[in-house]
């Protein structure tokens, strides 16, 4: 087991970080912390950190006393057209973010750890419903992967708390949704979308975009923004809202829709009357680069 530090994190104590890849070390090391009275949380990532992954940390040190953030890109999350070889993998300059904000143990195995080669190991979680609208629509088999993994990183981990982002808005509701289904003991929180100073959701593949990309990026920010000032502004012709959404996104054919719509928060259908809780959700294909984004609103 790799060990980084020690070093002083934001929270005024020394940490050490220990790094392994090893599941059987994840386990001893969570057993001590329990054994010490210590309450887990769970940061699951793809790496490729940014200041959203780090305020899951952050929320995650208020609401446990031991830290497990996990660095593994899930192969059976990606589409065979998507982009598992090239999507980024700074496994150090990750260790270090986590090392900074006081994480006590990064778990970053490799696909054969995750996935061995075991005849027969085949066993994956389906969560019908949600997984198979939108996203699960685009994309066939992702919520499969990605319900797996999640599960699979739970029984390695066996925390009390998980942190997810909410910018992954579906993705959320799909987790909360299998731990209900599974009578899973765990606490899935989601915490809140950090942005970049112009309203970009932070996301890993921003940095596949090209400067003039960038540019016109921020529109998804800017068609909920319009939205959610028409929402509450008791504007109730959603129709008429989600199509001028739609006209943001795409003007001058600068990238291609895949959905603008205002939703129910809990399952995520299409409304066509305002109700007292409504999420607007957008993706959009920015040259190779999909992006996606969500923002809650409430009528006036």
């Amino acid at each position: 087991m790799r060990i980084d530090g020690p070093h002083s994190g934001p929270y005024g104590k020394k940490v050490m970080t220990q790094t392994t890849s090893k599941i059987d070390a994840v386990r001893v090391s969570v057993l001590q912390a329990r054994r010490e009275g210590k309450r887990i949380a769970c940061v699951p990532t793809m790496g490729a950190l940014h200041e959203g992954h780090l305020s899951l940390i952050d929320e995650a040190k208020k609401l446990a006393d031991y830290v497990v953030v996990t660095v593994f890109v899930n192969p059976t999350q990606f589409g065979p057209q998507e982009d598992f070889h090239k999507y980024p993998r700074p496994i150090e300059k990750d260790i270090a973010m986590c090392s900074s904000r006081d994480a006590d143990l990064i778990f970053n195995p490799d696909v054969e750890t995750m996935y061995p080669s075991t005849p027969g190991a085949k066993t994956f979680i389906e969560v019908p419903g949600l997984s198979e609208i939108l996203e699960g629509a685009i994309r066939p088999g992702h919520f499969r992967g990605v319900a797996t993994v999640v599960m699979k990183l739970f029984q390695i981990v066996m925390p009390d708390v998980a942190c997810f982002g909410s910018k992954d808005f579906q993705q959320l509701a799909v987790i909360k949704q299998m731990v209900r289904d599974l009578n899973s003991p765990i606490q899935i929180v989601g915490c809140p979308t950090i942005r970049e100073t112009d309203g970009l959701a932070m996301s890993s593949r921003n940095a596949y975009l090209s400067p003039e990309q960038r540019a016109v990026a921020i529109r998804l920010y800017e068609a909920m923004v319009f939205a959610k000032n028409q929402v509450t502004a008791g504007h109730s012709d959603l129709a008429s809202i989600m199509s001028k959404m739609a006209e943001i996104i795409t003007r001058d054919g600068a990238m291609t829709l895949d959905y603008a719509i205002l939703a129910n928060p809990t399952t995520l259908e299409t409304l066509t009357q305002p109700q007292p809780e409504m999420v607007a959700l957008v993706a959009a294909r920015n040259g190779t680069t999909r992006l996606i984004d969500n923002m809650m609103m409430t009528p006036k």
